[in-house]
């Protein structure tokens, strides 16, 4: 029977092979819509009868149900089929009525648009005789105005001459302020004919005013005996008419300063300065007057082929101006300062004054100084005089830091960069003749013990004091881009001391011990400090801020002076200005006290080596000796470290010696440790005459240094603690050590298993914990063991 069903549905497999269709997209789509409707289906099935077989009784009611639904969907679609035409019917007449209406619109505005192009070119013959119409009345118009213009600038010139005519000074003065204005108002105007007969005419007339008042003005100057050329006496007897002169000057005065706005604006064009000063107001027109006999003074004294006007000698007309300044102060400020108070002026009577006789010196240097360029000697004596001339200017007269005064010339870049050549090369010379000099090495103040705390030698002083020198002859010049220049130069000069420093080093590096060695490392450090506290200095540091606002600055090569991370260093104050050179004179300072240290301990292991050898392992015990003394193969090697001590002492400053002190203890801790103790075995005794040693004879002697000696020779001290532990201790310690020891190298093998337990003993100490008991916290628990191992003296040996 099986046979029989197996051939069946080979029969029924063959039949389906034979009946095979290709399907094609639409019966692909069919049967997935199928296939959703029966998922549907059983799903509702599902939900609504569920597994109990006793539900399928309800199965004609949600038959009804379903039908109902069915009927319900079936008419609200065909009732919404019903209305769609009617709504798309009346959409369809609404757009056609609006393209109707478009249309129509379009039709309109067709013609409206001929009908206006039509309209134009009818008046555009009309437009264009308007325009000409209008550009006709804007031309009669600007000749109005012109005439208008030239006839109030004729009114005011007759209004001028009647006033001067009837001698009616204030009303002129008015009417040449108000024809200023009009000047003034026509600064933009392309008139140029017009500017020029307004500006001739103001001149003219200010030029007539101008002459009339200064004359009188002179003349009641000399009244007063002005200008006072040398220190009165003693005080003039006031004239009789002395209220009278007084009025007469308010008044003179007080109208010289209303001409001021039309003489400012008649000398911009023709208004010049010096080279490299900057543009100033002109003078007030009342001391413009009064620098006349001060001016024909000086032109004659210094100009030309006088003997006072030498070259040699610029101390003469500067010393002239600044008596002229002294001499006349107090006339400005009696006389002339309170009428310019009334007429409300903002001007200063003695800063007016000092700017017009500086004026005079500006003139005379400029003139000097391309002269003075090729020789050396005038150029320097020339500088010092107006360093000098700058700083009483600044000083005794009060003269505002804000106004140029005479080293604004010298910022000119030829006469600059002569400054600083001049200024290398003085410097160079200085330094080539301080270090050849016979006391170079030596301190001045080598007597007095409260001055020689830097033990500095001469050549070094000499140095620092030439830097400051350099440093007070630039402080006053007015651009921070100039002053770098010479703080770069001074940076130079520095680096080329360090060098000249080393090659001498090196010269005296066979005998670190000598006193010129020990100069030279004092000369480094007190070069170093200096420059440190500079570092700190108001003025450096605003040299500093001024580097980081100016940007990258060049040498004179080209090379830049600061890399981005020394700019960087600066902007944030981490670094500063000679953070450079400090680090290169710490790197000589380090190696040349190196140096000095290896040849110490060459000396001390050369006397050291009796006390290296020496009988440890036999020595009597502590109990054997009545008192302990000193062991005699030790002396030497204390004898020379006291004198090395007092010898380094006596040569270095104090912070060096700390340095080189502190130095030579570390050292000594070293080579005992390593040399003499981890090189011998000890017995009790030996052990107790090791401890007396350093304890009672080798850390006293730097004892005198600080006060805790010990804490400088820490190997060496715990060492002593080790070897000096009774047996007990010893065994207990050595114990410990090693079971620690064993325990470490166990886990080591093991990770994953556990710390074993120590039974009922309870915990133990750990290594470090019972070496800390004994005040030992720099040697690890194997140096321990290995101290432990060097003791002779164990139970049963």
């Amino acid at each position: 029977m099986d046979a029989a069903v197996t051939q069946d549905d080979k029969m029924q497999k063959s039949t389906n092979k034979s009946n095979f269709v290709p399907k094609t997209n639409e019966d692909s789509a069919s049967e997935s819509v199928h296939a959703v409707h029966r998922d549907f289906v059983i799903d509702f099935v599902q939900k609504e009868v569920g597994s109990d077989l006793k539900a399928l009784k309800n199965v004609g009611e949600l038959l009804e149900k379903v039908r109902a639904e069915k009927e319900t969907l079936e008419e609200q679609v065909l009732s919404a089929s019903s209305s769609s035409p009617l709504k798309v019917s009346a959409a369809l007449d609404a757009a056609e009525k609006a393209q109707a209406a478009m249309k129509s619109l379009l039709q309109r505005q067709t013609v409206l648009s001929d009908s206006l192009d039509q309209h134009l070119q009818e008046a555009q013959p009309w437009v264009d005789k308007l325009c000409q119409n209008i550009d006709h009345v804007d031309t009669m118009e600007r000749r109005m105005k012109y005439m208008q213009c030239l006839q109030h600038i004729e009114e005011l010139s007759d209004r001028i001459q009647q006033c001067l005519m009837t001698n009616s000074v204030w009303e002129a003065i008015d009417s040449v302020a108000a024809m200023a204005s009009l000047d003034a108002g026509l600064q933009e105007s392309s008139c140029r004919h017009l500017q020029g007969f307004l500006r001739a005419t103001l001149r003219f007339w200010h030029k007539i005013i101008k002459d009339r008042l200064a004359s009188d003005f002179e003349e009641l100057l000399t009244l007063l005996h002005w200008p006072s050329i040398s220190p009165p006496i003693q005080p003039l007897a006031p004239p009789a008419n002395a209220q009278e002169i007084s009025s007469q000057l308010d008044l003179l005065v007080s109208q010289l300063m209303a001409l001021q706005t039309s003489d400012d604006l008649i000398s911009e064009k023709t208004l010049t300065t010096q080279p490299g000063v900057p543009m100033a107001a002109p003078l007030s027109l009342p001391v413009q007057i009064m620098m006349l006999p001060l001016t024909k003074r000086f032109r004659y004294h210094f100009t030309g082929n006088r003997q006072t006007n030498s070259l040699g000698k610029p101390e003469w007309y500067l010393t002239q101006i600044l008596m002229w300044m002294g001499n006349n102060s107090a006339f400005m400020d009696d006389k002339i300062q309170p009428i310019l108070d009334r007429t409300g002026a903002n001007v200063n009577a003695r800063v007016e004054l000092c700017r017009g006789l500086l004026t005079l010196a500006q003139e005379k240097l400029a003139h000097d100084l391309p002269r003075l360029l090729y020789d050396d000697t005038l150029f320097c004596h020339l500088v010092d005089e107006v360093l000098q001339f700058e700083k009483e200017l600044r000083s005794t007269h009060s003269y505002p830091a804000s106004l140029p005064g005479l080293l604004h010339i010298t910022l000119e870049e030829a006469t600059l960069q002569k400054w600083l050549t001049v200024e290398r090369k003085m410097a160079l010379e200085k330094v080539d003749s301080m270090l050849s000099a016979e006391g170079a090495w030596s301190c001045q103040y080598r007597d007095i013990s409260d001055m020689d705390e830097l033990k500095a030698p001469d050549c070094a002083e000499t140095f620092m004091t030439l830097l400051l020198v350099i440093t007070d002859r630039y402080r006053s010049l007015p651009c921070s881009r100039a002053q770098l220049k010479f703080l770069y130069l001074q940076r130079e000069l520095v680096d080329d001391f360090r060098i000249r420093l080393t090659q001498v080093m090196k010269e005296e590096s066979r005998s670190p011990l000598s006193p010129r060695y020990s100069a030279i490392l004092n000369a480094a450090n007190y070069i170093s400090t200096v420059l440190a506290d500079w570092a700190d200095n108001v003025f450096f540091l605003q040299l500093q801020q001024a580097v980081v606002s100016l940007g990258e600055v060049e040498e004179e090569g080209g090379r830049p002076v600061l890399g981005p991370m020394e700019a960087g260093r600066l902007a944030s104050l981490e670094g500063s200005l000679f953070e450079s050179l400090l680090a290169l004179l710490d790197r000589l300072r380090g190696d040349m006290i190196g140096r000095l240290l290896d040849t110490v301990m060459r000396d001390v292991r050369e006397k050291a080596q009796l006390y290296r050898q020496d009988r440890w392992l036999s020595l009597p015990s502590q109990c054997d000796q009545a008192t302990m003394s000193l062991s005699s193969s030790a002396c030497p090697m204390m004898l020379c470290v006291r004198d090395h001590l007092l010898n380094l002492q006596q040569m270095l400053c104090g912070p060096l010696f700390q340095t080189a002190w502190q130095g030579l203890a570390d050292r000594l801790n070293n080579f005992l440790y390593q040399d003499v103790v981890l090189y011998n075995h000890f017995n009790e005794g030996g052990a107790a005459q090791l401890q007396f040693d350093m304890t009672r004879n080798l850390f006293p002697l730097f004892g005198h240094y600080c006060k805790r000696p010990e804490n400088f020779f820490k190997h060496v001290k715990e060492a002593c603690i080790i070897l000096s532990l009774s047996i007990g201790s010893a065994l207990l310690l050595r114990d410990l050590l090693r079971e620690a020891l064993e325990e470490r190298v166990s886990l080591d093998k093991e990770r994953p298993g556990g710390a074993g337990g120590g039974g009922g003993e309870g915990p133990r100490p750990s290594p470090e914990q019972a070496l800390n008991e004994l005040g030992v916290y720099r040697l690890a628990p194997s140096d321990v063991l290995i101290l432990l191992n060097l003791r002779a003296s164990w139970p049963g040996q």
